[in-house]
């Protein structure tokens, strides 16, 4: 997610990112490496059709009070360099009413 001013300076920067948890399945521990480490489990993946809200505070810089913000959709295939844009929005947030 990212904010810029009319004039195109970005002026807030964020990423979230959600992963599935490789577990046995059979309970909530996680299990890896070649000692069977374990622990409990967060999962923090995407389920499928089901609503993930999630809030953002951003600090304006003085004298701002409307800024366009983009939020970008995208999934990463087993390297962070191979991602797949699956949606963008943008939508530009004034403090003025």
């Amino acid at each position: 997610m990212t904010a810029k001013t009319q004039d195109g300076k970005e002026v807030y920067k964020a990423e979230k990112n959600y992963h599935p948890q490789a577990t046995t399945c059979r309970d909530q521990k996680m299990m890896y490496g070649a000692q069977w480490k374990t622990q409990n489990v967060r999962d923090t993946s995407l389920q499928p059709l089901e609503v993930k809200a999630e809030t953002f505070e951003i600090q304006l810089p003085e004298g701002v009070r409307t800024v366009d913000v983009t939020v970008t959709l995208t999934y990463e295939i087993n390297t962070p360099d191979n991602k797949i844009e699956i949606h963008k929005m943008t939508k530009t947030v004034s403090l003025d009413r």
